[in-house]
This record gives C-alpha cells, structure tokens and sequence, in this order.
C-alpha cells in the first residue's frame, strides 16, 4: 500500500513488468491470418483439388486460370474489409489516454497504460478514470452510462469506488488504484468480446449450397465415372471428363458474390451514414427479426433535460427556472446544472433577479445556493437542490410531496427550489429532469416494426426509470428485471429487460440466436461490446466508445438512428440480389453435371474438356457477378435462407434446362449431323445462352418482365454472348460453330426462357420464395 508520497518510480516499474500494462489486448485478428482463413473453406477447398488434378495431368494454363480464379475470391473479400477497418480506425480517437499520478512525492502525468495497483491518482473535472479507484479524499460527479447503463450520474466520496472509463463531471478527488487492464470491472467485457462468436447467415447459406451441390453432382460424376469405364473409354479421356465433371460442380464465384453484393450495399450505406465494418453485417441485416437496444445514449440522448416544471403559489415556470439557473454552475460539467441553464435561457422573464454570490453544490449537504437582487433591490437567497433536504428549510404547500411522488413515479429526477429571506425562505417550484428519447426513437421502433421487425430494450438501468422510456417510444410487453438472466429463460416473450449487466445482454442475445432469430444489437457503450460482437447485426451510434465501435459489425456516423431502418432495407436488398446469384448457380451447377452425363451418353465422348469448362467459368459465374448491382426490391419482411426450398427449386428448374440441352444436343447431333469437335462448340454455346435464360429468369420473383434489370447486368449479359459468339464463330479455342446455328441457338434460348419463367412461378408460390 502506498503512502501519501505514493509510489516509486523504481516500484511502479516493478509492478508494471509483473501486471502487465493498464490496458486491454485488442481483439481483431492479424491480416496474414485473416487472408489465410478465407483459403481455408469449402469452396476454396475443391479449387484447391482441381488445381492440383490439373498439374497432375500437365494442364499448366487451366491451372494458372483456377489459381487465379481462388485468389481472386480471397482478395476481394480481404480487401474490402480492409478499407472498412481503415475507415473504422480513422474514425477512433487518436488521443493518447493520460493520467495524473503520484510517484516519488510529487504529481505527475503518465499515459495511462502504466498505471499500476496502489497507484494514487488524481481525479479532476472532465478527466476519464483510467483505472478503477477506490476514492480516499475530495468528492466528484461521476459519469458511468458508458460502463453501467445507468442516466444519472453518481455523487462519489472517500471510500466509493468508481471504474475505468467513467467521467469525471464535477469536482476533484484523489483515489488509490485497485485495478488495472483487464482486472478492472468492465475489463471482463473484453473476454466476453473475444469469446463472442455467431456463425453468419451468409456462411450457413454457403455451406448449404455447397453441400447440397456435392452430394448431388458428386453422386451423378461417379456415376459419370462407372458409365466411362464401362464404356471402355481409355483412362487419357476418363480423368479428364472427372475433372471437368468437378470443375462444372464447383460455384467458384459464390463466394465472391456474396462479397461484391455486400460490398455494393456497403458503399450505398455509405452514403447514408451508415459504415459496416464487417461486410457481412450488409448481409446479415436483411434478416434480422430481433432488435436488441441499449437505452441510455442510444434511445435517449444521454443527456439530461427539464422535462416538467411545477411552480408554487405566487412563482411561474419562467421564475423557477431563472431561481434555479442562478444556483447552477456557469460552463462547468454537472449536467443538471447543464440542463437548468438551457431551459432557463429559453424562457424570457422581464423581472428576473441577478446574481450576488454562489456557492457550489456541496454533497455532504446535496445542494448548491446563490444570494440574488431581486427586481424590487431586495436581496434573497436562492437554494436548490433535493426535496427532502430542503423541505425543512422553507415552507411549502401541502401538495408538494405529493407532485414529488407523481414525477418521480414517472422515473424523473426531482430538484426543489427555494427563495427568500435568509431566515423565511419559500418553496418557488420543483424541476424534474430526466434523459429524453431521441427525437427519431419512436419512429424508429414504429418502422421496424412495419417492415417485421420487433425492437427489445436492454438497459443497466432502472425498470421503473426503462418503462417510462419503453412506454415513450413504443415498446411495450411485460418486462424482466433481475440478474443474471437464468439459461431457460424465453428471452423473446420480453419487450423490456432492466438492471442488466454486460454479461447479461451477451447471454440473452445467445439466447435469442438459439431460438432461431437473427438478432440485431444496438449499443454505444463499453457494457455493450460483447452482445454487439455477439449479434450476427451489432450496430454502434455515432456516440459510442471505441471499443463499442470496434465490436459492432455497422457503425453509425452521423447522429440519429435512421442509420438502423437503412441498414435493414439495404440488407433486404443485398439478399435479393445474393438469392437470385443462388438459385442461378444451382440451376446452373446442376445442370452442367447432368448435361455432361447425357452428352456421354449421346455421343460416347466428353462434350466439353478442361479448357471450355474453364472458359464458361470464366466468362458465365464471374460476369453473372453483375446481379449484384440489379435492381431489385427488397422483401418487406425479414430475409431467410431457406437453403432447402431453394435447391429443390434449383433442381426441378434444372430439369426444365436441361431437357431444353439435350434437346439442342440432340439436334446437332441427329438432325444437323455435326462432328464432335462442333458438337462440344455447341454445347458450350447452349449452356451459355440457357444461363443467361436462367439468369433473367431467376432475378424476378414475378414474371421477368416485370421488372427492368440493372444496366451492369445487361451490360455483362452482351459481354459473356458476344466473347462466346466470337470464339465459337472464329473458331477460337474450339471447332468454328456456323453463324446460322448460333443465331438459332439464341432465339432457342430467348423463346425457353418464357417458358421456364411460367414453371418457376408456379414453384415460387408452391416453395414460397420470395
């Protein structure tokens, strides 16, 4: 323990090497790790095996092209969330945190990172405790809503023990440092932030496809393979048909399309203040059913306001209130004071008194007085502060306990005010004061509520003070109001959960996410980071702390919440795009494998080799990545994969396609007599203009013409027709294709996409996709 000289430089040196510094060990993941993680996943997996097929039977080029494809998904997704985490860190304060210490009998200024225990330090007016302390003289305001959750600031004295990251907003104090780093109080929420992990909507849906189209192509490609050898086809040709069998299976772009859709989103969020820092979080807030919000600083301002005045007999608002200003403190803190002055300036009162003295709010006594001249040249005392302790002081009407009861029934704050004499002081008027919603809290919770989505209050503070902000701002339900949260509990039969601690909110957002919601959290203090990390949506205010802003997956930039309703509606609107790029590749993927059966069947040979399978890859799955653009709506409810639904779709609209394949094939074959070196030209062209079909086919939940696409979608559609009508009419990379052929094969692929557009209604309504 140390003295009133404090510590030694030599001991607190020793303390730091032994503790470690007072400071909590950032959480976000080295980038060489970030970009290994992104080649260490399904599809990345099967590209990896195709390339090393390719090496193996010496087709150097096609392997170059599927290396470059694979480090094409891993780049676009790291470099976007790069310039996102570069935009975050921008936004961080870049001030260094220091701290007034005693060390070798004398003050002194040290960042704050070498506190150590028993450090004295001095705690003066607008400084942020460093480290938590337990006070040993002087008396402060202190400010913890970032930390607790609680409005009110907290009147501190010796003894009292206050916790890194509160601010200090009136008065000077010296304490002793207790803790430091992540043993402080709320340096266990960095534990819960590392912990805090939910897999995404997105890598579910991934996952699934690719499952899906494994189990699926992989069955017909063995059969595939058994057809080959019975065929008596040499081994030179079997390996090469596998390999294109694995090729075709593979959604080499799904990946990379969730990221660019993301992407897009993120950049039109944007715009709209709204910074996603984790692109995935774009994704994620289309389908969010559950929203999750602190209270103070989120909902309410933050900040205290006179919400009611009630004068006595012979005083009016504007009177109690210039009384009150004039026992307030001019440009200090203590955000009652803050308050007091704002509402008074916005009064006008022709007769006000002026100001002879003040004397300070003393919390031994929990008021603050002036002496006053009043219009008439008398002078009074003017004194305010806490009903009970000034109701012996003056006289008041028998009413005034009972309006002190009504406000404060309401969660406000109740400031008495008295004036006159010295020795016959009056009761003026009560100011209640409390943290207001945001002018847009209503309208926001009203919103969500129309677009599907439920918004839950999860605040440390008081339930009586959280239901009268729930009632103000619309959110109504039964309420719970202990802790901890037990693990049974029904987390969604509550509108309201109170006295939280920052655990708490982690658990109950678990606990929804186990209940199968997709759950947006939002938050802007330290006590929030770990559900905000939590929540496959985190969204951190303007306002927030940094560690708030580093845990949430969106960050508002500018004031207000309409940030939140945008985020949904781009969400909804990514999905979309994301769902049509989906439903393309299972079609698509489906039939290529399928079509490679049939085509053996056909002909006896391969109708397609490495070098065209690669091509279509090339030129179809990345250029379809225009649709991330399309113009779509977004559902009016929240967005749900249903993976299942959707294959099923995939495979009974791939059966449409390929039957109008083979029939192509069949013609070329059996009617037009072609060769099979033409025959594999016109496969590759059938497949590209029937994807296209499919693509068109796929973007509209309705008829497809009941929207017009997006100009990049028409734009990349004209590119993919028109490299593959060159190369198929030239003769390059494969066996000339006759013009009249080609222009045959289009009008095919226009006339078939109307007729797959009539199936895929029907099955839209049958699978509800939508």
């Amino acid at each position: 323990m140390a003295g009133p000289e404090g510590l030694t430089s030599q001991e607190a040196a020793r303390r730091l090497q032994q503790g470690g510094a007072n400071a909590i060990v950032d959480v976000a993941p080295h980038p060489v790790r970030q970009a290994l993680q992104k080649l260490w996943a399904p599809i990345p997996w099967m590209l990896e095996a195709a390339i090393m097929l390719q090496i193996g039977l010496g087709d150097y080029v096609e392997a170059g092209v599927v290396g470059f494809l694979l480090l094409f998904n891993t780049a676009l997704g790291f470099v976007q969330e790069g310039r996102a985490q570069a935009t975050l860190d921008a936004l961080k304060s870049r001030l260094a945190l220091v701290a007034s210490v005693r060390r070798d009998d004398k003050w002194t200024t040290v960042p704050a990172a070498t506190l150590v225990t028993d450090d004295l330090v001095k705690l003066t007016l607008g400084s942020v405790v460093a480290a938590d302390v337990r006070l040993t003289a002087g008396s402060i305001l202190i400010d913890q809503s970032m930390l607790t959750g609680e409005s009110l600031p907290v009147e501190a004295g010796p003894g009292t023990e206050t916790y890194a990251g509160a601010l200090v907003r009136r008065g000077e104090a010296v304490g002793l440092v207790i803790a430091t780093g992540e043993r402080t109080k709320f340096g266990r929420t960095a534990e819960l932030v590392r912990t805090a992990k939910v897999e995404s909507s997105q890598q579910k849906a991934i996952l699934r496809v690719v499952r899906n189209l494994a189990l699926f192509n992989g069955g017909v490609t063995v059969l595939l393979a058994i057809y080959a050898v019975l065929l008596a086809m040499p081994l030179a040709e079997v390996i090469p048909l596998i390999l294109v069998a694995i090729l075709s299976s593979i959604p080499v772009a799904l990946p990379s399309m969730f990221t660019l859709a993301a992407a897009v989103g993120a950049r039109s969020l944007a715009k709209q203040g709204v910074l996603p820092t984790r692109l995935s979080a774009v994704d994620e807030a289309g389908g969010i059913d559950i929203l999750c919000s602190d209270k103070t600083g989120t909902l309410t301002r933050n900040e205290l306001a006179v919400m009611s005045v009630r004068a006595m007999p012979g005083f009016d608002e504007g009177h109690v209130l210039a009384l009150a200003a004039l026992a307030s403190s001019d440009g200090g803190q203590d955000p009652v004071d803050v308050a007091i002055r704002g509402a008074a300036a916005g009064k006008t009162v022709p007769d006000a008194p002026t100001l002879l003295s003040f004397v300070p709010f003393d919390p031994a006594v929990k008021r603050a007085e002036a002496m006053v001249r009043q219009a008439d040249g008398t002078e009074a005392r003017v004194v305010k502060g806490a009903f009970t302790m000034l109701q012996g002081l003056a006289q008041s009407p028998t009413t005034a306990s009972a309006m002190v009861d009504e406000l404060q029934a309401k969660g406000y704050r109740v400031l008495a005010v008295v004036v006159g004499p010295p020795t016959a002081l009056r009761m003026a008027g009560l100011i209640a004061l409390s943290d207001p919603p945001r002018e847009d809290s209503a309208a926001l919770v009203a919103e969500l509520t129309g677009l599907g989505v439920r918004t839950i209050m999860v605040t440390g503070d008081a339930a009586a003070t959280a239901k009268i902000v729930a009632g103000m701002i619309g959110i109504s339900g039964p309420a719970w109001a202990t802790t901890p949260l037990p693990d049974d509990i029904r987390a969604e039969d509550y509108a309201l959960f109170a006295g939280v601690l920052p655990e708490d909110k982690f658990r109950l957002v678990k606990a929804l996410q186990a209940s199968g919601h997709i759950v947006g959290m939002c938050g802007d203090g330290a006590n929030d980071a770990p559900a905000l990390r939590q929540a496959q949506m985190g969204i951190a205010v303007s306002t927030a702390t940094d560690v708030a802003k580093s845990s949430a997956g969106i960050v508002l930039t500018e004031p207000g919440l309409a940030g939140i309703v945008a985020a949904v509606k781009e969400g909804r609107t990514t999905f979309q795009r994301i769902l049509t790029y989906t439903l393309r590749t299972l079609v698509h993927k489906t039939v290529q494998v399928l079509f490679l059966g049939l085509g053996l069947i056909i002909t006896g040979q391969a109708i397609l080799t490495p070098m065209l399978m690669v091509l279509m890859m090339v030129t179809g799955d990345f250029l379809a990545m225009s649709s991330s653009t399309d113009n779509v709506r977004p559902s009016p409810r929240p967005s749900v994969w249903n993976i299942g639904h959707l294959t099923v779709a995939g495979l009974l609209m791939g059966g449409i396609d390929l039957m109008f394949c083979a029939s192509c094939l069949a013609v070329g074959k059996y009617i037009l007599g072609l060769d099979i070196g033409t025959l594999r030209t016109l496969t590759v062209v059938t497949l590209v203009f029937s994807g296209q079909s499919v693509l068109y086919v796929a973007r509209e939940r309705r008829h497809l013409w009941s929207s017009c696409p997006g100009r990049w979608l028409v734009a990349s559609s004209v590119v993919d027709v028109a490299i593959v009508s060159l190369l198929a009419t030239n003769g390059i990379l494969m066996v000339a294709l006759p013009l009249p052929i080609l222009a045959g094969m289009l009008v095919a692929a226009a006339a078939f996409a109307f007729v797959l557009d009539a199936v895929k209604i029907q099955l839209f309504r049958w699978l509800q996709i939508g």
